[in-house]
């Protein structure tokens, strides 16, 4: 199972996952976060409380920042856990994305 909390801080929208990205999650939170995505917006993805990420979640991700690219949507990955940060940076998936440690530098990354 996995839980997503969105909110707007400043002129982004955060939105926080909790739980692990699996083949069963993968999806939900593909379905959750796209409608979210306006032209030229930016979001941060805080996944500080995700503990596991599979393929599923990769692709997902994946399809996240294609569609980010598109829409030139902003989008900054916050608080990966070492990890999930080896297993994107082994698969080149960490060359894809703005990382940050926290909401706040994860901000600042934005601009």
């Amino acid at each position: 199972m996995i839980e997503l909390k969105i909110e707007t801080v400043e002129v982004a929208t955060v939105v926080e996952l909790t739980g692990d990205v699996d083949a069963s999650t993968a999806s939900e939170v593909k379905d959750k976060i796209l409608p979210l995505f306006e032209a030229e917006s930016k979001m941060l993805l805080d996944m500080t409380n995700v503990p596991y990420m599979s393929s599923a979640g990769l692709r997902m991700l994946l399809m996240l920042y294609r569609q980010a690219s598109i829409q030139q949507v902003k989008l900054v990955l916050v608080g990966l856990s070492e990890e999930i940060a080896d297993i994107m940076e082994v698969t080149g998936f960490l060359n894809l994305f703005t990382t940050s440690a926290t909401i706040e530098t994860g901000l600042t990354a934005l601009y």
